[in-house]
């Protein structure tokens, strides 16, 4: 169970709401909300789970390899995003 969420409140009650909101997505309820909105078998919560941490790391070591200077941050060549052709940079 989580501890309760204070927000202080100094006359400006639609301030004092978003800051709640705020807190709520900070703390994961609303994720853990949608997540109990319907029953998940214990394989598809293992499964879930599983991709969440693979995500997790994968973020991580991205992280890491910007930090330490070994991955630029820009778009792979030989493919224009925009129109989704190979090389088709004009």
């Amino acid at each position: 169970m989580t501890h309760p969420l204070e927000v202080e409140v100094n006359g400006d009650i639609e301030k004092a709401f978003k800051n709640l909101k705020k807190k709520m997505a900070f703390e994961g309820i609303f994720k853990e909300l949608k997540r109990r909105r319907y029953y998940e078998k214990p394989s598809e919560e293992k499964k879930r789970k599983r991709e969440e941490a693979e995500r997790r790391r994968l973020k991580k070591i991205r992280r890491m390899s910007v930090q330490q200077g070994r991955i630029k941050k820009s778009f792979p060549r030989g493919k224009d995003f925009r129109h989704g052709e190979e090389g088709a940079n004009t």
